[in-house]
């Protein structure tokens, strides 16, 4: 049996099958490894000899990485590179990728979809219904959609397409994303107290990291002059969670729909499970069955790119450029 060019190590994964890496690593000669390991001992004895890893919910943080003398490349699963101490593998030569575009529609559509089962009560409604109240009276009042303002706090991908999906009710576009100087057709860039106070609805889809975290807190809800609906769909704690219940608490926003939370699954006593203005979802935003086969294969991808002399599709750490090559056999 012909010995395997490359190893590469998957560190953990729940997404129940690994055909579609398997395939792409097998068209390499890859020895592929699914180790379901998460603490950092376990994490260096098995990536050790890796020269490529995957990881998904693992936590890859300097300990780990300064311990990987052959990795040349981390790629994760998903959209988000929080889980990986992204200035340490610059600094160790490893190459860092992501897939920040395979769940753009799902997203979009699980924060659409959020905001008009707020809007029209729907969930709400339907509790009641089954509780034996049929009385549209009880949910009074809900507004017209059209003419409305959608704040957007970041304006990604994902958030230019709720943008475009949003526009179609005629709802006026808003966004705060200092990572970009131009707006798109429909869409105002300006700054963040103007999307606070302007928006009858806010949606945040911003990466987490040192910037953004608690970036919605007891200040900025204090400025949300319309008491608007919130919707979280990117990561939980780039809202103050605290500050976010007392500010729901208070009426300074109208409610909420948050797929995502800053302790995930979230604590039994929660205040937000009660509230029946807070529509949640389990982290589910990102899925569908052609995201997640698209998620698989183009992480994959990312690997043996790097491993075959190239640069990923999409390269986190650029700043890795100016030290390492791909096309070495070695790290440096």
């Amino acid at each position: 049996m012909k010995p395997s060019k490359y190893r590469v190590v998957i560190t953990d994964c729940d997404h129940g099958s690994i055909e579609e890496e398997k395939e792409e690593f097998d068209r390499i000669g890859a020895e592929l490894i699914l180790a379901q390991v998460k603490e950092e001992e376990d994490l260096i004895g098995i990536c050790k000899e890796a020269d490529g890893i995957i990881n998904q919910y693992s936590l890859l943080t300097r300990k780990v990485l300064e311990n990987l003398p052959k990795c040349k490349v981390v790629a994760r699963y998903g959209v988000g590179v929080d889980s990986i101490d992204i200035k340490a593998a610059t600094e160790f030569g490893i190459i860092v990728a992501n897939v920040p575009d395979y769940c753009m529609d799902e997203v979009a559509d699980q924060a659409i979809a959020m905001l008009l089962a707020l809007i029209r009560k729907t969930v709400f409604f339907g509790q009641k219904v089954k509780a034996g109240h049929w009385d549209f009276r009880i949910g009074i009042p809900i507004h017209r959609i059209r003419g409305k303002t959608m704040g957007l706090i970041g304006c990604g991908r994902i958030g230019m397409e709720v943008a475009r999906k949003i526009s179609v009710f005629g709802v006026r576009v808003v966004a705060f994303d200092p990572y970009i100087e131009k707006g798109c057709e429909g869409i105002q860039l300006t700054n963040l107290d103007t999307v606070l106070m302007e928006s009858d609805f806010i949606s945040i889809h911003c990466p987490l990291n040192e910037s953004t975290r608690h970036l919605i807190g007891e200040r900025e809800f204090k400025r949300m002059e319309k008491k608007p609906l919130l919707i979280n769909t990117s990561r939980g704690p780039i809202i103050d969670e605290k500050a976010f219940i007392q500010a729901l608490e208070e009426g300074l926003i109208s409610g909420a729909g948050l797929d995502v939370l800053e302790k995930e699954p979230p604590d039994s006593k929660n205040p937000l499970l009660k509230m029946e203005n807070v529509i949640l979802s389990p982290h589910v935003g990102f899925y569908s069955e052609e995201s997640i086969s698209e998620l698989k294969r183009r992480t994959a991808e990312s690997v043996s790119a790097v491993l075959l002399g190239n640069w990923p599709t999409s390269l986190v750490n650029r700043e890795v450029m100016k030290k390492v090559n791909p096309a070495l056999s070695k790290r440096y």
